[in-house]
């Protein structure tokens, strides 16, 4: 079967991590994954803002927390946090950060590495303090959080696909 076919059939949100931190050579792999992500026109509007710093990586997990309305860990402990971002003035932003987040979920399971998407990036940079994060790490632009994508390695087995529905697909 093709690799990335098989990747796409295989690949599920992990929601349990060890806490062992991914290589840096792995994450960059991931992410440059992620640059290659269609958007439109080719603008490329989005950022990826890598987290491997545990700091940060907390203090967004508590922002996160906080907008869910919970105390728990919104990121499942997985020790790395990629933040997508994308420019608001372009028109198919929203779709562009999505399939920049789809490529790092794929890169990640063909390199071994558990993922998930995780949502209220957008409440989050809209808050005083996302947008103080945004300057503290010198980002500057008219940019909306799309979602986090969560990387780690798996902690258990790794969950198998539903069986897919019968109408998804209509031939004409």
């Amino acid at each position: 079967m093709n690799e990335i076919i098989k990747s796409i059939e295989t690949r599920r949100s992990i929601r349990k991590y060890k806490p062992d931190m991914i290589p840096q050579e792995t994450v960059k792999k991931i992410c440059e994954a992620g640059t290659y992500a269609a958007s439109g026109k080719g603008s490329q509007p989005c950022i990826i803002i890598a987290v491997t710093d545990k700091t940060l990586r907390d203090r967004l997990s508590k922002m996160n927390a906080k907008i869910m309305g919970t105390d728990i860990d919104p990121f499942y402990g997985a020790p790395v946090v990629l933040v997508v971002l994308a420019d608001k003035t372009r028109s198919t932003y929203i779709y562009d950060g999505s399939l920049v987040i789809g490529n790092l979920m794929l890169a990640a399971h063909s390199e071994g590495i558990g993922s998930c998407w995780i949502h209220r990036a957008k409440e989050e940079f809209e808050s005083e303090e996302g947008k103080k994060i945004l300057r503290e790490l010198g980002i500057k632009g008219n940019y909306e959080g799309i979602g986090h994508c969560v990387l780690g390695y798996t902690d258990g087995c790794e969950p198998t696909a539903a069986p897919r529905k019968k109408d998804y697909i209509y031939y004409v």
